[in-house]
């Protein structure tokens, strides 16, 4: 088929990750980019893909996994823009537009937890669920909510990370999130854990009391998703978890507790297995743009830029 490749940009939080990959998920190549300022990272991703789509390969569409909050409501006048970030300089910025000038090609655009919650289910763990949520922690705390087979989305994506929740009794650091504090991402993703502690994670025992706190918080989260959203399984990935895997016994614990027996079902039986790690580990973030453009699902917006 003259069409056979996708290209995909994996904006995070601390790196842009641009794959080039076969419509069955195979990467054919991968190259990474500091997520820097706008001006400086966004260049450097468009030569990426300038030479990718210059080499005459057959590359029939672009996904874009952003972090958020992204406008990815396709009748927006904002579709594609960034939304109120604290990563400074990227507020207002049209990544969509920016990245997609002079190709050519239909454009996929969702978030990057929505994008690694459609890669899982096209090629790991949750294939053959309908209802389940990829929840990922590093830089920030994201919910790809998957319900029906599709991420839920209104007037905009969801953003579960930024969620108020029940703190540990005595527990009265205010959190590191410049807009709510003590949200769940203020309390758990990567900084937080930073300026909590006053080290880099990777430095911190794992029997450290911190680990507890962040459990907690992110335990605290996931009892309000089952509750609202009843999903089938919970995969937790990111650079946290990755690195953390002592977190994933705690968070099970803490959810167990938490619940307090109200709701039961076969899957929360197994808990070491309702809630997980990904099947597709640190590869389901770079798959989730490709999974966007390979689905052209009803969330991702199909939108051609013409050539310049």
């Amino acid at each position: 088929m003259t069409d056979s490749m996708l290209a995909g940009v994996e904006l995070g939080g601390t790196k842009c990750v641009c794959v080039l990959a076969t419509r069955a998920g195979e990467i054919l190549a991968e190259e990474r980019v500091d997520t820097l300022a706008p001006e400086i990272t966004l260049p450097q991703i468009k030569q990426v893909l300038a030479r990718w789509f210059g080499a005459g390969r057959p590359i029939g569409g672009l996904g874009i996994a952003s972090f958020g909050p992204v406008d990815i409501d396709g009748a927006s006048p904002r579709w594609g823009h960034i939304g109120q970030t604290p990563k400074p300089g990227w507020a207002g910025i049209a990544v969509a537009q920016e990245l997609g000038e002079g190709l050519g090609v239909p454009i996929a655009l969702d978030t990057d937890v929505n994008g690694a919650a459609l890669a899982e289910l096209r090629w790991g763990a949750a294939a053959g669920l309908e209802d389940f949520a990829y929840v990922t922690i590093g830089t920030g705390v994201g919910v790809g909510l998957i319900v029906g087979g599709k991420p839920i989305a209104g007037f905009g994506h969801s953003e579960l990370g930024h969620m108020r929740i029940a703190r540990v009794p005595g527990d009265t650091w205010p959190g590191s999130c410049p807009y709510h504090g003590d949200c769940v991402e203020g309390l758990a993703a990567g900084p937080a854990i930073v300026q909590r502690s006053g080290m880099r994670a990777s430095l911190i025992a794992a029997d450290d009391p911190i680990w507890h706190l962040v459990g907690h918080a992110i335990a605290q989260m996931l009892h309000n998703i089952v509750l609202t959203a009843t999903p089938r399984r919970i995969f937790l990935g990111g650079g946290v978890m990755a690195a953390q895997p002592q977190l994933f016994p705690i968070i099970r614990r803490e959810l167990q507790a938490s619940l307090a027996g109200y709701v039961s079902s076969p899957e929360l039986d197994r808990i070491d297995d309702y809630v997980t790690a990904p099947g597709l580990g640190t590869r389901a973030g770079p798959l989730g743009p490709i999974a966007l453009a390979a689905a052209l699902a009803p969330q991702a917006v199909r939108q051609v830029i013409p050539a310049a």
